[in-house]
C-alpha cells in the first residue's frame, strides 16, 4: 500500500468517527469518575461531622465541642473580626516564608543535581539540618532574630525549605538518561538541556516539594506564633484553650485546615497548567 493510500485511509470519514466517539466516550468516562469521587467525599464528609456531632454532645463542652458549636463560634468571630485579626499577620509570614523557601529550595536543588562538588560540598549539611528537629533551632533563632516577623519567616522558611531542595534534587536525578542522550545527539546546548527536558521532567517532583512545604508551613506559622510573639492564629488557639473555649479553639484550627486543602487544590490546577502531560499519563 503506498503513502497516499495509507493517508486516504487514516483521513477516512470513518476513522475520524471512529477517533471523535474514543474521544468522547473518554471524556465521558472522566467525567463518571469525577462524579463518584465528588459523591464519595461528600458522603464521607457527611459521615464525619455526623459521628462528630454525636459524639461531641455526649462530652462536656469544656473538653470536646460539636460542628454545630463551631459553626456558631465562627460565624461570630468572621462577624466580630476577630478571625481575620489573628489570621492575617500570620498569613503574611505564610507567603513571604513560604516565597522564600520556594525559590531558595528549588534554586538549590537544581543547582545539587547539576553540579557534583557543591553536592559533595552541602549535602551533609542538608541531611544535618534535614534530620534536627527544627523545633530545637526555634529558641536559637528567636534570640539572635527577635520576636518579630524577621523570626517567624526565618522559623516558617527553615519548615519549608528542605521538602523543596530534597525533591527538585530527587526530579533532576531521576530525568531519564535516554532523554539526555537524545538531545545531546541533536547537539542541544546545556540550557536548551534544561529548559527542554530536565525542568520538565522535573516538574511533578517540584509540586509534590511544594505539597509538602504547604503542609510543613502552616505548621512552621503556627509554632512562630507560639514562640515570638502574642498575635496570630497560634496565639489564638493557644489563648481559646487556655479558657476552655473549646468551640472557638476549633475554629482557627479548622481555618488552618481548610487553607491547607486549598493551597493543595491550588497546586494542582498550577501542575495541570505548567505541566499538563503528567496528568494525561495519570489518566
Amino acid at each position: 500500500m503506498t503513502q497516499t493510500s495509507l493517508a486516504n485511509v487514516t483521513s477516512s470519514p470513518g476513522v475520524a468517527d471512529e477517533q471523535a466517539n474514543a474521544r468522547l466516550a473518554s471524556q465521558r468516562r472522566r467525567r463518571r469518575e469525577s462524579t463518584q469521587v465528588l459523591a464519595v467525599r461528600v458522603v464521607s464528609l457527611s459521615v464525619m461531622l455526623v459521628l462528630w456531632q454525636i459524639v461531641g454532645s455526649q462530652i462536656d463542652p469544656i473538653l470536646f465541642t460539636t460542628p454545630v458549636a463551631v459553626f456558631r463560634a465562627a460565624v461570630k468571630m468572621i462577624g466580630s473580626g476577630e478571625l481575620w485579626q489573628y489570621l492575617a499577620p500570620s498569613l503574611l509570614v505564610f507567603v513571604y516564608g513560604l516565597a522564600l523557601a520556594a525559590v531558595a529550595g528549588i534554586s538549590m536543588g537544581l543547582a545539587l543535581a547539576r553540579y557534583r562538588l557543591l553536592d559533595a560540598a552541602f549535602d551533609i549539611y542538608i541531611t544535618f539540618l534535614y534530620s534536627t528537629p527544627t523545633v530545637a533551632l526555634v529558641p536559637l533563632i528567636v534570640l539572635w532574630a527577635g520576636y518579630d516577623m524577621t523570626a517567624k519567616v526565618i522559623i516558617l522558611f527553615l519548615f519549608a525549605f528542605f521538602p523543596l531542595v530534597i525533591n527538585t534534587y530527587q526530579g533532576v536525578k531521576n530525568v531519564d538518561k535516554n532523554l539526555l542522550e537524545v538531545g545531546k545527539a541533536f547537539r542541544c546546548s546545556e540550557r536548551q538541556l534544561w529548559i527542554n527536558i530536565v525542568i520538565p521532567a522535573a516538574l511533578p517532583f517540584i509540586v509534590t516539594g511544594l505539597r509538602l512545604a504547604v503542609g510543613r508551613a502552616l505548621i512552621g506559622m503556627v509554632l512562630a506564633d507560639l514562640y515570638t510573639a502574642i498575635s496570630g492564629i497560634g496565639y489564638l488557639i493557644v489563648r481559646t484553650a487556655s479558657t476552655f473555649q473549646i468551640d472557638r479553639m476549633f475554629v482557627p484550627i479548622v481555618t488552618l485546615g481548610l487553607l491547607g486543602v486549598l493551597s493543595t487544590a491550588l497546586l494542582r490546577l498550577l501542575e495541570k497548567k505548567v505541566a499538563p502531560w503528567t496528568n494525561a499519563q495519570r489518566e
